[in-house]
């Protein structure tokens, strides 16, 4: 196994050298056909922005497109929609409605919340300090109960896990530690659909797989699932993963660093979903081993993105838009031309950036920056390959 690597540069920048040679199991196949099945399931758009790419200094850029995904704006009712799915699957014949319980920053809460609503199920959502007022408000109008509480995510999900202990009661939840860790492997797997949506995609541009996927993380379980889908290739073009987190909220990249999962205090930022405190303990040994890089991102960074993004025509809220502010830290910041060799980046390479939300997940108050593209915008999205694909009845 290759030595990790860091170094005490700002932002901070973990990179380990050896991590495409990495490989573990693969997500279950059935997950997609299930999400298939949905009423209204379709692919997210991937939009190719050419500007990005000319900033970038690489081939081709690609964003994932989640603000409109199954009539939600963001990505997480893909992991939630499987795990309730599996979580019911032994238990609702048994009685009446159960009370699906939930901690969240705000996507993942409303997500277990209209999941419960259209399965004539309950829900209870605790909802931590900094959450703004419309994405608490959209988990309530999904007729959850919604406790909000002073503390942070990480008190958020203790008190959820205290609530989920009653008989009625089944705690569903993004993020794993030991002795609760079956259902946040099921919401794991529901993420591999986004991924598999990407290849296709990808394929029918004729592009064999993106050489860069930039990651969104909060406590690591979108980057599990990432780590998982493309480390688990027996062969064939293996992309340099990149983590990236708030400067505020950067559990991963310190956990990276000292070579075990450590919680650390988190402070505000606009990126709320990703204002997690502790790496997810099923993530922990995926993001340790099948990760080439983490850095951190400020709340600049990532207001910059969202209007950069927005110009292009590729609407993002403030954690979406982290995947390009990372990308643009480390390959056009302070020592990009030995960040882009370590990661075997160049002129030719395809980036996927994962926009994980839309801005109606996450309002926020962050006036727009300037925008800095010189580049006259265009957008350029990606159809589904095939019909069958968009909805299965």
């Amino acid at each position: 196994m290759s030595e990790n690597v860091s170094s005490l540069r700002s932002p901070p920048w973990f990179v380990r050298p050896g991590a495409r040679a990495w490989r573990c199991a693969s997500a279950p196949a059935e997950v997609r056909t299930f999400h298939a099945a949905l009423p209204g399931y379709a692919p997210t758009p991937l939009i190719e922005l050419p500007p990005l790419a000319a900033q970038l200094r690489v081939g081709r850029v690609f964003v994932k497109d989640e603000s409109c995904r199954l009539d939600l704006p963001a990505f997480k009712v893909l992991g939630v929609s499987w795990a309730v799915h599996r979580a019911l699957a032994g238990r609702v014949a048994s009685g009446g409605p159960l009370t699906l319980v939930s901690a969240t920053d705000g996507n993942h809460g409303r997500a277990v919340a209209r999941t419960a609503r259209l399965l004539g199920q309950r829900a209870r959502v605790f909802v931590p300090k900094g959450v703004h007022p419309q994405a608490v408000a959209a988990i309530a109008a999904e007729h959850a109960e919604v406790t909000e509480i002073t503390g942070t995510y990480d008190d958020a999900v203790r008190l959820a896990a205290t609530a989920a202990a009653a008989p009625d009661a089944v705690l569903i939840q993004d993020t794993a530690w030991p002795g609760y860790e079956q259902i946040p492997g099921w919401i794991v797997e529901g993420y591999s659909t986004l991924c598999a949506e990407i290849d296709e995609q990808l394929t029918a541009e004729g592009i064999e797989g993106p050489d860069l996927v930039a990651i969104p993380v909060g406590v690591g379980s979108l980057a599990q699932a990432v780590i998982i889908h493309y480390r688990s290739r027996p062969g064939g073009r293996a992309p340099a993963l990149l983590s990236v987190e708030p400067k505020a909220a950067a559990c991963v990249i310190e956990s990276l660093t000292r070579g075990e999962p450590v919680s650390v205090t988190t402070g505000q930022t606009i990126m709320a979903g990703l204002n997690c405190g502790t790496p997810s303990s099923i993530a922990w040994s995926y993001l340790r081993d099948g990760l080439d890089a983490a850095v951190t991102v400020t709340d600049t960074d990532s207001a910059c993105a969202v209007g950069d993004l927005a110009a292009l025509g590729a609407a993002s809220g403030p954690c979406g838009a982290a995947a390009l502010a990372g990308a643009r830290v480390v390959l056009t910041g302070v020592g990009a031309d030995e960040d882009r060799e370590q990661l075997g980046l160049g002129l030719a390479s395809v980036v996927v950036l994962l926009s994980t939300e839309g801005p109606a997940a996450n309002p926020h108050s962050t006036s727009t920056p300037e925008i800095r593209l010189s580049t006259a915008p265009s957008r350029h999205p990606i159809a589904p390959p095939s019909a069958a694909l968009r909805r299965r009845p």
